[in-house]
């Protein structure tokens, strides 16, 4: 050994930034001293020193192994966020990451993984850096460095050809009035567009950069460069749809007119941000500044009814320049409000093919890449505005989204959680144990959806649906469930009123207006109150059963609760010992990603009598 006079020094935070550096948290002698380029002996010998003067550091013999030292105090280290970075794979793996550099990681990255034990794993694609909302690549660049830590050249050299990539070609409308392909080089528009872009979408090349583009397949040549790696920019200039005079009466807040900006700068975009952050009141303000007949696409007859009542009441519009063209009553006015399915029906679409509008609005835009949703974005207009609190797909479609309708337009989620606009929700997956052991065989022994069902519909769930609302009497509720027949067995057991798709249209809007009008407290729910209903103070949510793992429909049902007053709780129950519990990571992902605090727990209905002080909640950001 050593002589101890001479051996160096080894501080406690240098112990701790070694762990950190080698992303464990035991560590041998040698792995330290390969970290701070001393002999093995030296670091040995620093190690047992921390030990022995109960510096909070112990080591093991482990069989087999070497020598390990490990903290003590084991949250001393994981409560160090730690970034690690696979270039190479394009992949950073962060423990205890802070909100910053989540909400750095999500202008350029998408969250692919996350665990119970504060680990969230990010891939960098190439669609994310050809969305990442920055003006110049500087300013990308400084994000990357800002979020990792440090450079990494092959992954910077990824970013900036991928941003490069994004702006090769571009649509524009030509001074005689047609539409023109431009590349930026000759080799982008003969190896590039004339080899992947179909026969007839091009009428006739122009010069070795420029090509006139068929009107009636702006549509094919946009989706067929993107599917080739080419996202085009479209700066057309557009002058459709008939002015319209419109004032808004309400003043927005300064991100939304930011959003206003940036639309109206580009003429399409899909305004992305949480629940409550006001994307109708901005889509408003777009229709101001746009000025011209605008239809307005949402998923249901519910959400046709809010857009009309939030027209009338927030702009000078009247009752005569507002229609609705669905399954009850088929109008058109200067203001359109359609659902999809009605405007995409062949009888019906050649009524809105006809118009010229000057604004199209795809409301949870997030529908439009399905085949029956996507026949709308074919339609003629001057601007293109999707708004979606929650722009993400079970199918990785996602990217389609912004193909269709323009790239994204939003404000960090953070600081909006901040700057107390919206509330930040404070969320728990609560597993819960079968009722009975013949459940939990039944469950064995099924498979596919029979399976996910008998999970989904666990009996247990009554009682701590009930259990949960004893410790929140005051709280305005929703209780969420995928099954019909789940649903009916709650309301019969907590005396609630359920409200589903077979709910006569008039006796839902009477519940809804109910728990709008503080008459009625606490509301059962399917899938029907997942998006875009407008159910304002709802304080706590209880997700009783789920689409499977799907993240839109978590953040979607979360969302209910996120308006800028009192409390946001979301308890998410889950089968324990059953895939439903990876169900509900995965549910609660996009909250995570966007800075909720996400913690895990035992149901409380069933906890023992030694478990009287609660649960011991494990946490995840």
């Amino acid at each position: 050994m050593s002589d101890e006079a001479d051996s160096p020094e080894l501080s406690l935070d240098a112990f701790y930034d070694a762990l950190e550096s080698v992303g464990r948290p035991v560590v041998t002698a040698g792995r330290l001293a390969g970290v701070l380029d001393w002999t093995q002996a030296e670091a040995s010998d620093a190690l047992d020193r921390l030990a022995e003067e109960d510096h909070g550091v112990e080591r093991v013999d482990v069989s087999n192994d070497p020598v390990v030292w490990f903290p003590t105090d084991w949250a001393k280290t994981t409560e160090r966020e730690r970034v690690v970075v696979f270039p190479e794979h394009r992949e950073v793996v962060v423990d205890q990451p802070t909100q910053f550099t989540r909400a750095q990681l999500a202008q350029f990255a998408t969250l692919t993984d996350t665990t119970g034990e504060n680990a969230y794993r990010y891939t960098v694609r190439a669609e994310d850096v050809w969305g990442a909302p920055h003006d110049d690549l500087a300013a990308l660049r400084r994000t990357v460095r800002q979020a990792l830590g440090e450079r990494y050249p092959s992954l910077e050299q990824f970013v900036a050809d991928q941003w490069r990539r994004a702006r090769q070609f571009r649509l524009y409308t030509h001074e005689e009035g047609y539409i023109v392909l431009e590349a930026n080089t000759p080799e982008m528009m003969g190896n590039v567009a004339e080899q992947h872009l179909s026969e007839g979408t091009i009428r006739a090349p122009i010069s070795d950069t420029e090509a006139w583009v068929a009107a009636e397949a702006v549509a094919t040549v946009k989706r067929e460069l993107y599917e080739a790696g080419y996202p085009v920019q479209d700066d057309r200039t557009l002058d459709e749809g008939a002015e319209l005079d419109v004032e808004l009466h309400l003043s927005l807040r300064d991100y939304q007119r930011g959003w206003v900006k940036r639309f109206v700068e580009s003429g399409s975009g899909v305004l992305v941000g949480p629940p409550g952050s006001g994307k109708t009141v901005a889509a408003l303000g777009v229709l101001e500044r746009i000025g011209r007949e605008t239809l307005i696409l949402a998923p249901g007859r519910e959400l046709v009814a809010q857009w009309r009542d939030s027209i009338l009441e927030y702009t000078s519009l009247t009752q005569a320049d507002v229609a609705e063209y669905h399954g009850g009553v088929k109008e058109i006015g200067p203001v359109t409000i359609a659902t999809y399915s009605t405007a995409g029906m062949e009888r019906h679409r050649r009524l809105f093919d006809e118009k010229r509008w000057g604004l199209v609005v795809y409301d949870e835009a997030h529908h439009i890449p399905s085949d029956v949703f996507r026949r709308t974005t074919d339609l003629q207009a001057s601007a293109r505005l999707g708004l979606s609190a929650t722009p993400v797909r079970g199918d990785d479609r996602e990217t389609d989204i912004y193909t269709l309708i323009g790239p994204p337009i939003g404000t960090d989620w953070e600081a909006l959680f901040d700057a107390g606009f919206v509330q930040e929700p404070e969320v728990e997956i609560r597993f819960v144990p079968w009722a009975e052991d013949e459940r939990r065989y039944e469950y064995a022994s099924a498979d596919g959806h029979e399976r996910r069902m008998l999970a989904a519909s666990n009996p247990a769930k009554i009682d701590e649906v009930r259990s949960i609302l004893d410790e929140h009497p005051e709280a305005k509720t929703l209780v969420f469930v995928d099954y019909l027949d789940q649903g009916d067995r709650l309301g019969e057991a907590l005396s609630l009123p359920f409200v589903s798709g077979d709910t006569p249209h008039s006796r839902r809007e009477r519940l809804f207006h109910e728990f709008r009008a503080g008459e009625r407290d606490v509301l059962l729910v399917s899938r029907v109150a997942d998006e875009g209903i407008d159910l304002p103070d709802a304080e706590l949510a209880i997700i009783a059963s789920g689409l499977g793992g799907s993240r839109r429909q978590g953040a979607q049902r979360a969302g209910r609760t996120m308006r800028p007053a009192g409390r946001a709780l979301v308890y998410v129950l889950a089968t324990r010992g059953t895939e439903e519990e990876d169900f509900a990571r995965n549910q609660t992902r996009h909250l995570a990603e966007k800075g909720a605090r996400v913690r895990e727990a035992d149901a409380e209905a069933f906890a023992g009598p030694s478990d009287s002080e609660g649960p011991q909640n494990v946490e995840r950001e």
